[in-house]
């Protein structure tokens, strides 16, 4: 993977981070309006092993991505927009790439489990330089955006957050259930929400996330946040662990639309305690 050049200007990145905290918003109130109403659902091709209803959409997720879509094309109609439920828009002369989650932990959402989040991130030729990401739980108990970008710290709602101490009790990990690889060193929770395990791995509710199989728009805002609170993305590779920080800038958006690679989460200590447990 080639690494990045230049690095967006911090005025730029500011206006991207505003503007990314508006959508997050934006799409977190949609699907408030639209959880009210009980939102249609549908079935995607589930993963092999899993059954046929294991991979649900709903009209939620389709209807913010569009939302979100189109605030981008008005706003900033030369920026390639990478999503999950529809074909990547290019945008080759452009280094900006938008990324976006419209409604993450779609299964927890549509059984009405308050552990659904949204996610806005922005690349810079593959480097992740903003991100918002709206959470339906929170460490004040009610929605809100957890944001930042590059070379800042990080924010809940507009106010600086920093990252919660550990206590001298067991603290958390989240990972998939059945056989938990980490439950000799945290007490291992079960979240089904990637973009939400980022956010509160950043700040600080999570020690730790192992997130198997994540898809670019699960990562992109949530890389920014890591980074925001002096946290870590681990690539788990066959033969060695490194640190996601970017992606390749030469791919273009259909296939950095297909990017997945397993990825511990979690500020140094913690990474070091599970890498050596591995």
């Amino acid at each position: 993977m080639q690494s990045p050049g230049l690095s967006a200007d911090d005025a730029t990145t500011a206006a991207l981070e505003l503007t990314a905290v508006r959508l997050a918003r934006l799409a977190g109130e949609q699907i408030c309006r639209d959880l009210g109403t009980g939102p249609g659902v549908e079935f995607k091709s589930p993963w092999a092993g899993a059954e046929a209803n294991a991979n649900p959409v709903s009209d939620t997720d389709r209807r913010v991505e569009r939302l979100i879509r189109a605030q981008l094309a008005s706003e900033f109609p030369d920026h390639a927009v990478i999503g999950e439920e529809y074909p990547a828009s290019d945008a080759s002369e452009t280094p900006f790439t938008w990324v976006i989650d419209p409604v993450d932990g779609t299964t927890n959402y549509i059984n009405g489990l308050p552990l659904f989040a949204s996610s806005i991130g922005v690349l810079f030729r593959g480097r992740p330089v903003a991100g918002a990401i709206w959470c339906a739980a929170t460490h004040v108990l009610r929605p809100g955006v957890y944001h930042a970008r590059q070379g800042r710290t990080l924010h809940f709602d507009g106010h600086p957050l920093e990252r919660r101490a550990a206590g001298a009790w067991r603290g958390l990990a989240s990972e998939p259930g059945r056989a938990p690889t980490y439950g000799n060193l945290w007490d291992t929770r079960v979240l089904g929400c990637a973009t939400q395990e980022f956010a509160l791995v950043a700040a600080g509710l999570l020690r730790l996330a192992f997130i198997p199989r994540p898809a670019l728009w699960d990562v992109a805002a949530g890389l920014v946040l890591l980074q925001a609170a002096h946290c870590h993305a681990v690539r788990l590779l066959a033969a060695h662990a490194d640190t996601l920080l970017y992606f390749s800038e030469n791919d273009p958006p259909a296939t950095l639309a297909r990017w997945t690679e397993p990825l511990l989460i979690g500020d140094k200590a913690a990474l070091d305690l599970a890498l050596r447990a591995k």
